[in-house]
């Protein structure tokens, strides 16, 4: 199946190159700044895409194998997932989860980073205060169970746990419904065309300006 690489199209640009036969001489490449993102309505949709939770260790080319039964298509898992940057924004097995925090934190690892609410309930299960808030360390609240009394509804959230947090939230990602691949293919194809412009060549070739001819 094709590569990412093949759906971008070509571009020319003037040579440098010490063999070229004269200044009119032209470079074909791949139009590398060719980028494509999912409009927004079709990334809301909820037909085209369903929730998928990346499995410890799997990488784009694994999940497009078990999506798509081909692991080419990893750039439609990292596009449909709107991920950009794959470092910062793909999750990190547990190994390298744990190196990386080791090295960022050092003997400070397992200290506290900050405290966050427990949830409280009633007797009759409404809610009084929610989880996750940021507080000191010795916030209270009335005990709903004894007025009289102070609940300590606080959680300790250590450096380790923080980070196993936002690793955990990059692996809930939005992947295309297998049925759709094809017709995400062509418009694909359909996206990637040129428009009429000054260098427009073809739909699938532009011709940046020679500056040697244009500024002897």
């Amino acid at each position: 199946m094709a590569n990412y690489f093949s759906y971008l199209p070509d571009l020319e640009y003037q040579s440098f190159l010490n063999d070229k036969t004269s200044d009119r001489d032209y470079v074909l490449v791949k139009n590398l700044f060719r980028r494509v993102k999912l409009r927004d309505d079709v990334y809301n949709s909820l037909t085209a895409f369903t929730k998928y939770q990346v499995p410890d260790g799997s990488r784009p080319d694994t999940v497009a194998e078990e999506l798509y039964d081909d692991a080419n298509y990893d750039w439609v898992v990292l596009i449909t997932a709107n991920i950009i940057h794959l470092r910062d924004e793909w999750p990190l097995s547990n190994s390298q989860l744990y190196n990386y925090a080791e090295n960022k934190y050092g003997t400070t690892l397992t200290d506290i980073k900050f405290y966050e609410t427990k949830e409280v309930r009633d007797s009759l299960n409404r809610l009084i205060l929610p989880a996750g808030k940021i507080v000191s360390s010795n916030f209270t609240i009335p005990n709903p169970s004894n007025p009289n009394a102070n609940l300590n509804p606080v959680n300790a959230v250590s450096n380790y746990e923080y980070e196993t947090r936002l690793n955990d939230k990059k692996r809930n990602i939005y992947v295309l419904k297998p049925i759709y691949l094809q017709q995400f293919l062509l418009d694909m194809r359909t996206v990637m065309d040129y428009q009429d412009s000054s260098q427009y060549v073809s739909e699938k070739l532009i011709r940046t300006e020679n500056t040697r001819i244009t500024m002897p």
